[in-house]
């Protein structure tokens, strides 16, 4: 299954019974607008979720800026949408891929087995000419059953091991800007620099525009990493790591996790090195 489909795809999907549509609109510093945007106009039929309010936890003293959600709290929130095991999920943001994308791995982590990005994001289906709507939809609430895939999600313990031992067979590697990796500027976090050992891969990367870049293009970003290794993607606060996190996904590496603390959580112990 792909990770992302097209505006062109999607659309006579709309029709049918067993897709819901989430839209994830986001912008940092200004956490209302999502819900504002999503309320004046939308795709037909989607419902809307929130970075900090759905797919995020509470901030506490460690779990990084945007911690794991309650998940027992999320699934009422899946219910709630009328979504169960077997809906097709496509999620989308403004555009910008790295909402709709930690939407996707956050699903993923819950075992869902058939969620996608819409390429593009809201962007390119408005700008497209495609049907939108400003009317809220409500569906029957439903059960939803976790089961949780760890093989996807790298916890600060693993991460922890990986910086004391040698680990040929693992690559951390950090979404962020290089200026931030090598700790020339931090413009969010308390520390600067990076977790030991990690190499940089920036998520804007594979995305071209807006867009996730095809197939090939993927290959050729993250040709220097073995197909055969485990991969755990971090960034500052686990959002824009995502977009690697579906890109390595989409290129074909079986074995990608995302820590989902990643640096804020890394930088909350104060005894971890730092690079």
């Amino acid at each position: 299954m792909s990770y992302i489909i097209d505006k062109e795809e999607l659309l006579p999907l709309l029709t049918t019974n067993d897709i819901r549509i989430c839209d994830c609109r986001f912008r940092l510093g200004s956490p209302d607008a999502g819900q504002r945007e999503f309320e004046e106009d939308h795709i037909p039929g989607a419902v809307y979720f929130d970075l900090e309010k759905d797919l995020s936890g509470q901030v506490q003293e460690h779990g990084g800026r945007h911690p794991l959600p309650d998940l027992t709290v999320f699934k009422g929130k899946l219910e709630a949408n009328g979504i169960t095991n077997d809906t097709v999920l496509v999620a989308y943001d403004g555009g910008e891929g790295s909402y709709a994308s930690r939407f996707v791995w956050l699903l993923s982590y819950l075992g869902h087995r058939n969620v996608q990005v819409l390429d593009g994001g809201y962007a390119a289906w408005k700008n497209g000419g495609y049907p939108i709507d400003a009317a809220l939809s409500y569906y029957p609430s439903t059960e939803y059953h976790m089961e949780l895939n760890e093989s996807v999600h790298a916890s600060y313990q693993e991460v922890k091991q990986f910086t004391m031992r040698s680990a040929d067979d693992i690559v951390l590697v950090d979404s962020r800007e290089a200026k931030r990796y090598q700790g020339i500027e931090e413009p969010i976090d308390k520390k600067a620099g990076h977790i030991p050992g990690a190499v940089n891969k920036l998520w804007t990367k594979v995305l071209d525009n807006g867009h996730f870049k095809k197939e090939e293009a993927l290959h050729s970003n993250f040709s220097d990493i073995g197909r055969d290794k485990e991969i755990i993607v971090y960034c500052g606060s686990g959002v824009t790591a995502a977009p690697n996190y579906v890109a390595l996904k989409e290129a074909g590496y079986k074995h990608v996790k995302l820590y989902i603390g990643s640096f804020s959580d890394w930088i909350s112990y104060d005894d971890n090195p730092i690079e």
